[in-house]
């Protein structure tokens, strides 16, 4: 049996990762269900179970290092291993620098970004280490590209980015493969309760979203990445474009970049 355990599992990305996975693997698959929302977790649960998965419901807040260390615990305890990570939990901000009066927002999203994966991480390692088994960062196209508007969401990225990569090094002769996936903007609710300039919940996208990526398609690539072992997914041609023109031409990635948001919260 296949065990997973997927962080931020009980909507958008998450969930759908988790819904694929049991259709795609039924009674082979064991999946581990981790976010703040129980009865969400719930819902996404029994779709899964009448696929003919077997789930672990654990509600988890990845902000708190003994929650993600539990999590571990309690898949290891309930399926006697663990064959994948998927960090998926996060959060989203949307605000112009200078607009932020109070910075404490700041480092709570990097709390839950950042350190909720490299908790999970290091508390599955030894487990995943056992089963030569497999890790996933979901990261963004913000953590390859600076995105205005974005310097809180695009430092926590860069920062998973960084992690990751050294990671999958440490990890080259262990049998353990680590994929980072970089969707651009996809069609979830995930931007609608970030942060804004104020600390508060956004309530709406800065970002132009006319060719937002369905979340279906976004769960198909990571979990097609995750079965090759693959380094990294980047996800649209415009991400793969703008990671490379950014070597040459960087002050036309900015442009691009600041092209991506709306009028209205663009910098005057």
């Amino acid at each position: 049996m296949n065990i997973v355990v997927i962080t931020g599992a009980s909507d958008g990305i998450g969930a759908e990762l988790a819904r694929q996975l049991a259709a795609r693997e039924g009674a082979a698959c064991g999946l581990v269900l981790a976010a703040r929302n129980a009865d969400k977790l719930n819902a996404v649960a029994t779709a899964c179970q009448a696929a003919g998965a077997q789930v672990l419901v654990v509600p988890t807040d990845v902000s708190v290092e003994a929650q993600c260390r539990a999590l571990i615990d309690a898949a290891v305890t309930r399926f006697g291993r663990l064959d994948a990570l998927v960090n998926n939990a996060g959060m989203s901000a949307q605000a112009l620098f200078s607009e932020v009066a109070d910075l404490g927002w700041y480092e709570r999203l990097m709390t839950v970004n950042l350190w909720g994966a490299v908790w999970c991480t290091h508390a599955a390692l030894p487990h995943l280490k056992a089963s030569r088994g497999r890790i996933v960062a979901v990261s963004s196209l913000a953590g390859l590209i600076g995105v205005p508007g974005r310097t809180a969401y695009s430092a926590t990225k860069f920062a998973m980015t960084g992690f990751f990569e050294a990671l999958r090094a440490e990890l080259a002769t262990s049998g353990v493969s680590v994929t980072t996936a970089y969707p651009g903007v996809v069609a979830t609710e995930i931007r609608y309760r970030g942060y804004k300039a104020d600390g508060q919940a956004a309530g709406q996208s800065g970002l132009k979203e006319d060719d937002a990526m369905p979340v279906e398609v976004c769960a198909r690539l990571i979990l097609n990445g995750m079965a090759a072992r693959q380094r990294e997914v980047v996800m649209t041609a415009k991400g793969r474009l703008g990671r490379w023109l950014k070597l040459i031409a960087p002050a036309k990635v900015d442009r691009m970049a600041l092209a991506a948001l709306k009028d209205e919260v663009k910098p005057k």
